[in-house]
């Protein structure tokens, strides 16, 4: 198995595919949700019941999910586009806004009003998480729903040069979602970028590259990943039926398995680890736009790899900028 963060890859050619981000349009399909952030200090205990008290000191949102996906892509200067539903509430309204004006396009964003907007809150007491309070309709889209969301994907794959699919298992990739955008980017000769979850892990053959994360992929075979073993991870891309496999191990790095062309591990930077949370949609971005770009896989794993290394110096969820991975090439 090949290792290395570059290998034969030089920074030049990654900062010369970063430099034309301008040039890419990506499609972003999938779950789409508003994270909300309810943050203090706790100096006691209620009388009430066991619990800390919070006393707020901030409160803040910001795009979640597959929307977090597209901010991603947007941050880093290409353009974007998201196929996803609200609902008919005020989270969607203000979900709509927010994405409007990151700059991304929301005109494939369908509402459906039998459902809520997915609304994840969660309460820190300083960097700690106290509680999370979720607000969503995690069943599958109508069948109404599914045929306006196949019409805008329709639409969104006519000027896409990649398309992602992302999965929070929250009901809008239904088999015949997840069936459209993989025949149409295959029709359209564009790469399909897939984050799974578990609900329908085993749903998306012929992708182009499928990145689940460790615990992901081990819970989906019932066996713990080998991800050193070239051999064991041909038969995980096989049984997945995806061009590439791309594994990413937290702060191990990512390793890439790729048809005909073996195994090769990118270790993760030696920058300070801060927080991972939101480093798979990062990666996610970043794949998706540099095979926008017509870059090699390789090329994609490399420049999603450092920007990782970026995405996780940073607390919380959060983007990272062309000039941040600028920095970090």
């Amino acid at each position: 198995m090949g290792a290395g963060p570059l290998g034969r890859i030089s920074v030049s050619r990654i900062k010369g595919i970063l430099d034309r981000s301008e040039q890419a349009r990506v499609l972003v399909v999938g779950d789409l949700m508003l994270d909300r952030y309810v943050s203090g200090s706790v100096t006691r205990i209620s009388p009430e019941s066991p619990v800390p008290v919070v006393q707020v000191e901030k409160e803040w949102a910001s795009v979640g999910g597959a929307a977090n996906v597209a901010a991603n892509i947007v941050a880093l200067g290409a353009q974007c586009d998201v196929v996803g539903c609200v609902g008919s509430d005020d989270a969607g309204h203000e979900l709509r806004e927010r994405l409007e004006g990151l700059g991304v396009g929301i005109e494939g964003l369908v509402e459906a009003a039998e459902r809520p907007t997915t609304v994840k809150t969660r309460v820190l007491a300083g960097h700690q998480q106290v509680v999370r309070i979720d607000r969503e309709d995690s069943d599958d889209v109508s069948p109404g729903t599914a045929r306006l969301l196949r019409t805008e994907i329709r639409k969104g794959l006519a000027v896409c040069a990649s398309i992602v699919l992302e999965d929070y298992d929250k009901g809008v990739l239904v088999p015949e979602i997840i069936q459209e955008v993989l025949d149409g980017a295959k029709a359209k000769r564009v790469p399909a970028i897939v984050d799974p979850k578990s609900r329908r892990f085993f749903g998306y053959g012929s992708a182009t590259v499928f990145k689940p994360n460790a615990k992901e992929l081990e819970d989906a075979l019932g066996e713990a990943v080998r991800p050193e073993d070239a051999d064991w991870m041909e038969g995980a891309r096989s049984r997945l039926d995806c061009e590439h496999l791309l594994l990413t191990l937290g702060r191990r790095g990512m390793v890439l398995c790729s048809a005909g062309e073996g195994t090769t591990l990118f270790p993760a930077s030696d920058r300070a680890v801060f927080d991972v949370s939101g480093a798979g949609d990062t990666v996610t971005a970043v794949v998706s736009l540099a095979l926008a770009l017509r870059a090699s896989m390789s090329e994609a794993a490399v420049l999603a790899n450092h920007a990782a290394a970026v995405q996780v110096s940073k607390p919380g969820v959060a983007t990272v900028t062309k000039a941040e991975l600028h920095e970090q090439l």
